[in-house]
């Protein structure tokens, strides 16, 4: 199949799902303003996103999409290697300025893995998961399944604690050389590789990670100082 058999099949498989991956941070970034703006506003829209069958069908294909991305990313790399060395991804031309970014591709992601991991512990553990476990007859703790869907007191929890908060920084710093490299290599990889529309796309692809990045670190530094100067660090 051409998507698996051919060097540009796999890089289109791993642009495609890397904007479709772009597209949910920015949404799920937007969500996250929210617990800025509204307490009772943000733990609606988790109440909205739990064990929903629309939910978890979205979880199902978000982690798919993400699965996919890692295997084809570290298949690019690998076969990037073996023909030209440290090279991570084609590209006819690598600025200067991105040059790191591109050498790095990999250990951002690896970077950005990780943070999921504990992402998904922070959250979706105490989140989503306890719903879904009790929706499917399992038992949950009536305690934990009460503060399922109040995601604002899980992210005070949890920024609260200035370990948790310099994680998660560096975990957006990592975000943040990925989505810069990655947005317009893969809309180079897409077509619009002249030299007109990948400047223009190297400049939409800084400003609108900055964006993404800027959006996420707001609620983390936020709320890490509400929570120092209200009842101290949990950990």
């Amino acid at each position: 199949m051409w998507l698996t058999n051919s060097s540009v099949g796999r890089k289109v498989v791993m642009s495609v799902t890397g904007i479709a991956l772009v597209l949910f941070l920015t949404f799920h970034m937007a969500m996250n303003l929210v617990a800025l703006i509204s307490a009772n506003g943000y733990n609606m829209i988790c109440e909205f996103l739990g064990a929903n069958w629309y939910a978890l069908a979205g979880t199902i294909g978000l982690a798919a999409l993400f699965v996919i991305h890692i295997i084809y990313a570290f298949w690019l790399t690998m076969q990037n290697r073996k023909a030209r060395g440290s090279e991570r991804y084609a590209v006819v031309e690598k600025p200067k300025n991105v040059e790191w970014a591109s050498q790095n591709m990999l250990v951002l992601g690896i970077i950005v893995i990780v943070g999921l991991g504990l992402h998904l512990v922070n959250f979706w553990s105490k989140m989503q998961l306890p719903e879904l476990v009790h929706n499917m007859g399992g038992h949950a703790d009536m305690m934990t399944l009460a503060l399922a869907a109040n995601g604002v007191h899980h992210i005070q929890q949890t920024f609260s604690c200035p370990i948790f908060s310099v994680l998660y920084l560096i975990w957006l710093a990592a975000l943040w050389f990925h989505l810069t490299h990655g947005f317009w290599s893969a809309m180079q990889t897409l077509g619009w590789n002249n030299k007109t529309w990948i400047e223009r796309w190297k400049c939409v692809s800084n400003i609108y990670s900055t964006l993404i990045v800027i959006g996420f670190a707001l609620v983390v530094v936020i709320f890490c100082i509400k929570g120092m100067m209200g009842c101290g660090a949990c950990c």
